[in-house]
């Protein structure tokens, strides 16, 4: 992938993080700048796919593979948001006892995302 073809995957993602947060219903409890990040993941996610089912290259605009990529950042998002209330749930200021899980669980969560993505650039 050459480095133009990065930064519109990154402009895309961007596009993606925000689309997939206006499908689904309710609020989300994540910041902007987390589902921005989800919304690049899916962007990469959702081209890796698209080019495996031979998707990606049609003669317009390629629909199957942004709607691929919206539901892909759909799924990211309420993932993230679902973990984060878990995961705040867990500590609270009079009970600090599950506190080393709580940050057992963000550390995972963090070597999953940097997994996830280095897999995403690696295929594509």
């Amino acid at each position: 992938m050459t480095v133009a073809g990065i930064l519109s995957a990154i402009v895309v993602g961007l596009i993606i993080g925000a689309l997939g947060r206006l499908v689904l219903p309710g609020r989300q409890n994540i910041p902007i700048w987390l589902t921005m990040v989800v919304g690049i993941v899916a962007a990469l996610l959702g081209t890796a796919i698209a080019r495996g089912a031979g998707l990606a290259e049609t003669a317009g605009v390629d629909w199957v593979e942004i709607l691929i990529q919206v539901a892909l950042a759909a799924v990211g998002v309420a993932l993230v948001a679902g973990l984060l209330i878990y995961e705040q749930s867990l500590v609270r200021v009079d009970d600090l006892s599950n506190i080393k899980f709580a940050f057992d669980l963000n550390g995972w969560v963090g070597l999953l995302y940097f997994a996830a993505t280095a897999l995403d650039v690696y295929l594509v």
